[in-house]
Parts: C-alpha cells; structure tokens; sequence
C-alpha cells in the first residue's frame, strides 16, 4: 500500500499560493515596463504591439463564437450592423470617437493609446475575416473562452508594456479624475451603458459577455 502524504504545505508555498491568487494593487512594473509613454524600448514595443494584437484576437473569437462579446465589442457589433461596416472598422471608429471624448477630460494618450485602435481594430479584422461560427454549441463554447483568455493575457502584456492606457480604459480614469467619483463606480455605469447601447443596436449579448465580465 502507498501511503499518502497528508501533510499541509509548507507555509511559505502557502504564502506563495495566495500572494497569487491576490493579484496585485495595481499593473505591475516588469522587465519590459517603459520609463516614458512614448519612448519604447524594443522589449516595451514587442510587449505593447504583441498584448494589442492577442486582444484584438480574443475580441475576434468570440465574435465567432456568437455567444455574447464583450460591451464594447457589442457596440461595435451594432455600429457595423447599423452602418453596414466590417467589423474591424466599426471597432476602429468606436476607438476613435472615444478618444475625442478624452478632449474635455485633458487626458493625455500615449503610444499605447494610439496604438490600441490601430492594432485591435487590424486584429480583429484579420482573424475574425478566416473565423467562421462553429455549427455546435461545445466548439462555440470553447472558441469563447479562448476569446476571454486570449483578451486577457493580451490585456497583461499591453497594460505592463508602460505606454499608457487605451481610449476606453483613459476615459474611465478621466471621468474619475474629473467626477471624484470611485473608479469601480465609473466603470461600471460605462460599461452598463455601453452594453445597452450596443445591445440597442443590435449587438449580441449573452453568455459570453457575463463570463467576460
């Protein structure tokens, strides 16, 4: 017989274990972090341009998956329904209008600002343009949470990349400066009025987004 260790582990894999399981306070400084907006370095761009692009593909899967993208992809689901563009413009256009309202916030983009509409609108244009929605429910569940993984490992690359937030994540922080109201706040009541707009326009919203959210 094999007996099994039932010993706890030591306390300092304990330690370890929830110190992950926290996460951090804020986005993190790494290697590759850049000490100015606009002055990458080459680890900085790799990081940025790589993160912009995995997010970009992770909108485009679950696109395809149909089952509910997230709010700002189901705006931009309805902007190219309602004005008969690709979806890789409509994300573009809704990028851009967002940062004209950083206007009368005086928020400063950065390189990873700019960069954010580019790279994601490419992204999702190009991946999603050689998707195709699978014809059962397992695969379409599966290329969702491929999309949630994939936005989120980009959004951990981008965001330490140190070049400064992108037009949606810059209005929120704006509108916190400005209002003086909490973040977590902003945020939601962005995102809530966001994913009924979309919706409205005829956006698909559904099990995807909840697990998004």
């Amino acid at each position: 017989a094999v007996r099994m260790n039932s010993e706890p582990p030591p306390k300092g894999t304990m330690a370890s274990i929830k110190n992950v399981l926290r996460g951090s306070r804020g986005v993190p400084r790494t290697r590759w972090t850049a000490g100015h907006m606009w002055r990458p370095t080459p680890a900085s761009f790799i990081s940025l341009i790589l993160g912009l692009w995995l997010f970009g593909t992770g909108e485009a899967f679950l696109f395809a998956a149909n089952l509910g993208a997230t709010p700002w992809g189901v705006l931009a689901q309805g902007v190219s329904r309602h004005l008969g563009m690709n979806i890789g413009w409509a994300t573009f256009l809704v990028g851009v209008v967002v940062l004209l309202a950083w206007i009368p916030l005086k928020q400063r983009p950065g390189l990873g600002t700019v960069s954010n509409i580019i790279v994601i609108s490419i992204a999702v244009e190009v991946v999603y343009s050689h998707l195709a929605t699978p014809g059962t429910i397992v695969p379409r569940f599966l290329l969702m949470l491929a999309g949630i993984a994939t936005i989120g490992l980009g959004s951990g690359f981008y965001l330490t990349a140190g070049h400064g937030p992108g037009p949606r994540d810059g209005w929120m922080t704006g509108l916190h400066r400005v209002t003086g109201r909490p973040v977590g706040q902003i945020r939601m009541v962005i995102e809530i009025c966001v994913l009924i707009l979309g919706w409205l326009l005829g956006g698909t919203v559904g099990i995807g987004t909840a697990l998004f959210a």
